[in-house]
C-alpha cells in the first residue's frame, strides 16, 4: 500500500478514536460484523459469483514468536500441508522481514478463529535477516514484501517486494525455501524498474503488489498496483485514471513473455477530508485456470475508508503491451473484465484487503477464496480474514471435479 495511504489512514483512524464526528462511520477502521448469505454478481447458476461464508480477525499488536503480528499483504495455501503462508510488509521495524504460517478452518456456514503456527525471517542471499529500514545494510535493499505464492511441491515460494526506492532499489522478485532461506533473485526486465530521473517506470509504493502462478508452475503474472508514470495518473473518484500493467514472466529464463493492460475502476468513494489520498488500484491477483486471473481491486479514500471489488479476466484478450514504452488511448486494448463481486453489496465492511488465495474446498467440492487484510500496524485496524464460496464461469457440474483454481471457462 502506498505510504501516503498508510499515513492518512493513521490520521483518520486516530481522529475516529478521538471521537471526531466528521469521520463516522469510517470503513476500514472498524469493519462491520458479517452475516451475509446472498450471492454477489452472477449468483447461482450464472457466472461468476461470490458468497461470503464468514470472517475472523486477529487483533492489532498481537505478539507471536518474538514479533508483532501484522502488515499481512499476501497469503497462499500450501496444498501439501493445508497450512497458509502469510507474508508481512513490515520493513524489519517491528521484527525482521518475515513470513508466518497459519491454520484456517471454515465450513459452509462460518469461519473459526485463525491459528498462527510459525514464523520465519526472510533471508538475504548471504543468509542473514534483512536489516531494519532505519539502519539498512549498505548495498542491500530493505524489502517491502507484498505477495507470496507457493511453487509446486510446497517447499519453495515466490515473494515480491515493492522496492526500496529511496536507496535506489526497484521492485524485486525472489524465491525462498519454506523456512525463509534465500534461493533466487530474478533480474526483472528494465521496464519494470524506475528510471534515474523518476519520470517513467513504476511509481514508488505502486509496483509488484500481486503474483499469480500459472497452473503449470512455469510462469508467473506480476501485477503493478498503480499505473506507470508515463502511462498516466492513478484512479480517483469519478476518474478511472490510466491502466496498469500485468506482466507474464517465465521463471526458468526470467524472460517476459507477454504483458496486458488492466483498467481499474474509478475510486468508488470520494475522500471526506480536505487532505489525503483518494485512489484505487490492484492489491492482488490469482490464477483461475490456465488463461484466467482473478483481480482484486482495493480502494481507499481519506476519511471514507476502504472498498474492494473482485474481477475476472481472460489473459488471452487485450493487446500485448510489452513493446509499448507508454500507454495512450488508441495504442492498446485493455483486457475486458467481468465483475465477480463488489464487497459493498455483500453486506460486509472490509478492511485493507491485500491478499487472496484458494482455500480448501467445501464438503460439496465448492471452491473457496480466502482473503486477508493488512492492518498497517495500526491499533484502529485488525487483520481481517474472509472465507468466500466462489462460483466459476460455468454452471456447477459442467467441468467435473477438477481442483479449484486449475480450471475455468475455456
Amino acid at each position: 500500500m502506498p505510504a501516503r495511504v498508510r499515513r492518512a489512514l493513521g490520521l483518520s483512524c486516530a481522529a475516529l478514536l478521538a471521537g471526531a464526528a466528521l469521520l463516522l462511520p469510517l470503513a476500514g477502521c472498524a469493519p462491520a460484523p458479517p452475516a451475509p448469505t446472498a450471492w454477489g454478481a452472477g449468483g447461482e447458476g450464472n457466472a461468476p459469483a461470490l458468497r461470503i461464508i464468514g470472517t475472523a480477525h486477529i487483533a492489532p499488536g498481537t505478539e507471536w514468536g518474538a514479533s508483532t503480528f501484522g502488515g499481512i499483504s499476501g497469503i497462499d495455501r500450501n496444498p501439501a500441508t493445508g497450512e497458509y503462508l502469510l507474508i508481512s510488509d513490515d520493513r524489519s521495524q517491528h521484527a525482521p522481514a518475515r513470513i508466518y504460517t497459519a491454520r484456517l478452518a471454515y465450513d459452509a456456514h462460518g469461519m473459526a478463529q485463525p491459528e498462527i503456527t510459525g514464523v520465519h525471517w526472510l533471508r538475504r542471499a548471504d543468509g542473514q535477516p534483512f536489516a531494519d529500514a532505519r539502519r539498512p545494510t549498505p548495498g542491500v535493499d530493505v524489502p517491502d514484501a507484498e505477495s507470496v505464492r507457493w511453487l509446486p511441491g510446497g517447499r519453495q515460494f515466490l515473494w515480491s517486494s515493492e522496492g526500496d526506492f529511496a536507496r535506489g532499489f526497484g521492485p524485486q522478485l525472489r524465491a525462498a525455501r519454506s523456512d525463509g532461506g534465500h534461493l533466487r533473485t530474478w533480474a526483472l526486465p528494465a521496464a519494470l524498474q524506475p528510471t534515474a530521473d523518476r519520470r517513467s517506470g513504476p511509481r514508488r509504493n505502486g509496483t509488484l503488489e500481486g503474483i499469480a502462478l500459472t497452473p503449470d508452475g512455469r510462469s508467473a503474472w506480476l501485477a503493478m498496483e498503480l499505473p506507470w508514470l508515463q502511462d498516466g495518473p492513478p484512479a480517483r473518484h469519478g476518474q478511472p485514471g490510466a491502466p496498469l500493467r500485468l506482466t507474464l514472466l517465465e521463471l526458468a529464463s526470467g524472460q517476459a513473455l507477454r504483458q496486458i493492460a488492466y483498467q481499474p475502476d474509478a475510486a468508488p468513494r470520494p475522500r471526506r477530508l480536505p487532505f489525503g489520498p483518494e485512489l484505487n488500484g490492484v492489491s492482488d491477483i490469482l490464477a483461475d485456470g490456465p488463461h484466467h486471473l482473478l483481480v482484486l481491486e482495493r480502494a481507499y479514500a481519506a476519511g471514507n475508508g476502504f472498498a474492494a471489488r473482485l474481477y475476472r479476466i481472460d489473459t488471452r484478450t487485450g493487446s500485448d503491451t510489452l513493446a509499448l514504452p507508454a500507454l495512450s488511448p488508441g495504442n492498446h486494448t485493455p483486457a475486458p473484465k467481468t465483475l465477480v463481486a463488489d464487497f459493498a453489496t455483500l453486506g460486509l465492511g472490509v478492511d485493507n484487503l491485500e491478499g487472496m488465495s484458494w482455500g480448501a474446498p467445501l464438503a460439496d467440492g465448492s471452491c473457496v477464496l480466502v482473503l486477508v487484510s493488512d492492518d498497517n500496524f495500526n491499533p484502529a485496524q485488525t487483520t481481517q480474514f474472509i472465507a468466500a464460496q466462489y462460483q466459476r464461469q460455468y454452471r456447477r457440474g459442467s467441468a467435473g471435479n477438477a481442483p479449484c483454481g486449475t480450471t475455468g471457462a475455456p
